[in-house]
C-alpha cells in the first residue's frame, strides 16, 4: 500500500497532510482484504489501482460525457430537470443546496438505462451501450470490493454485502458531475456531505478539487489520478458495520481554469432491503447502535435534510452508561 501526501489548499479550517491509502487490487487477496478494512476503519476512503476496469470503457464514457456537457444550455435542459433522473444544474439538493456544477443522474439498473438516456444523446442507442458497459464494470468492481471486505471480516457468507448491490432491484445510481472552469476565487463546487449508499466508486479527470474530512474536522485534498478509482464508504455501510466503518465526509472545491469531470457509481440495496448492524459486528462491548430501517426509509430521511445533514443520527439508539451497565433510553 502506497501512502501519498497531498498538497493542501488552506481555508478557514486548517488543512493538513494525511496518509491517503492507495491499494493495489492485484496484490495477494488476503492482504488486499485487510488493507481495505483498515482504510474503511481509519479513513472511510481509499484509492484503488489495477482495478481491472479497461481504459477503453473509461475513455468511451468520458468522451460521451464531455460531448453532452459541450452542448448548448437549451439542448442540455431538454434532458432535465431530474425527476429524479436527467440533467441538473447548480442545485444539488432538495433543500436549496447550491454548487458550481452541472450533472447527469441516471438509473444504474441495466433494464432502465436505455429509457433514462433517451433525451441525452443524438445517438441514444450508442450512449446507452456506453453507460451500460461502464456501470456493469464498476458494479462488478464494487461487488468484488465488498466480497473482499466480507472475507477480511471472517464472515461465513462472502456475499453478505455484495448481494445487496447485485440484487436485480438494486437502487444504485450513476452520476456524472461537470464543474465548468472559471477565473474567480475558490468556490465550493459540491458542498460537504457523506454519501447515503453502501459504497461509492468515483473516477475523475486530471483536475483536482476533491477533499476528504478527517474525524477531527480537518480537510485534505486528494490529488487527481485518472488511472485510479476513489472508493468511499457510505452511511449505509457504516450502519451495517455498527460504526466499525465510517462514512467519509467530503466536498469538491471548484478552483481551476480547467473543467473537472467526475463519475460516481453509488452502490445501493433495493428499496425494501432491511438495514441493521450485522450480528458479527455486535457484542456486549459494542451494542447495536442503529434501529433497523429499510433503504427506502433511509433514502427519504436523507433527502429530507440539507446536504451536510447527519442522516444516521435519526436512526440511532440512545444509551445510558451507568455503573458499567448499559440501558437503552
Amino acid at each position: 500500500m502506497g501512502v501519498q501526501t497531498p498538497n493542501l489548499m488552506r481555508n478557514k479550517k486548517t488543512c493538513r497532510a494525511v496518509g491517503i491509502p492507495t491499494i493495489d487490487l492485484s496484490m495477494d487477496r488476503t492482504l488486499v482484504a485487510q488493507l481495505i478494512i483498515r482504510a474503511c476503519e481509519e479513513h472511510g476512503f481509499f484509492r484503488l489501482t489495477n482495478h481491472g476496469v479497461s481504459s477503453e470503457i473509461i475513455s468511451r464514457i468520458e468522451e460521451q460525457s464531455y460531448g453532452f456537457f459541450a452542448k448548448s444550455a437549451s439542448e442540455k435542459q431538454a434532458a432535465g430537470p431530474p425527476t429524479p433522473f436527467g440533467y441538473g444544474c447548480k442545485s444539488i439538493g432538495f433543500h436549496g443546496d447550491k454548487g458550481e456544477l452541472e450533472y447527469l443522474l441516471l438509473d444504474a439498473n441495466p433494464s432502465s438505462i436505455p429509457e433514462s438516456t433517451k433525451a441525452i444523446s443524438n445517438d441514444p442507442e450508442k450512449f446507452s451501450c456506453v453507460v451500460d458497459d461502464y456501470v456493469q464494470a464498476v458494479r462488478d468492481l464494487t461487488c468484488d470490493i465488498l466480497d473482499l471486505v466480507a472475507e477480511g471480516l471472517g464472515l461465513e457468507d462472502r456475499a453478505t454485502f455484495s448481494r445487496l448491490i447485485d440484487d436485480v432491484e438494486s437502487d444504485s445510481v450513476f452520476r456524472v458531475n461537470h464543474y465548468p472552469p472559471f477565473d474567480q476565487n475558490q468556490k465550493v463546487g459540491f458542498g460537504e456531505h457523506s454519501d447515503p449508499q453502501i459504497l461509492t466508486i468515483l473516477r475523475s479527470n486530471d483536475v483536482g478539487g476533491l477533499q476528504i474530512c478527517s474525524c477531527d474536522g480537518l480537510w485534505s485534498s486528494v490529488p487527481p489520478n485518472p488511472s485510479e478509482f476513489c472508493v468511499l464508504v457510505g452511511d449505509t455501510f457504516q450502519a451495517l458495520t455498527n460504526d466499525r466503518f465510517k462514512s467519509v465526509r467530503h466536498r469538491v472545491m471548484a478552483n481551476s481554469n480547467k473543467p473537472r469531470l467526475s463519475m460516481m457509481y453509488f452502490g445501493a440495496p433495493s428499496l425494501n432491503a432491511m438495514v441493521s448492524p450485522l450480528p458479527q459486528m455486535v457484542s456486549s462491548h459494542s451494542p447495536t447502535l442503529y434501529k433497523p430501517f429499510t433503504w427506502c426509509e433511509f433514502k427519504k430521511a436523507a433527502f429530507s435534510l440539507r446536504l451536510a445533514g447527519r442522516r444516521l443520527d435519526q436512526f440511532k439508539y440512545s444509551y445510558n452508561y451507568n455503573d458499567d451497565k448499559m440501558t437503552e433510553c
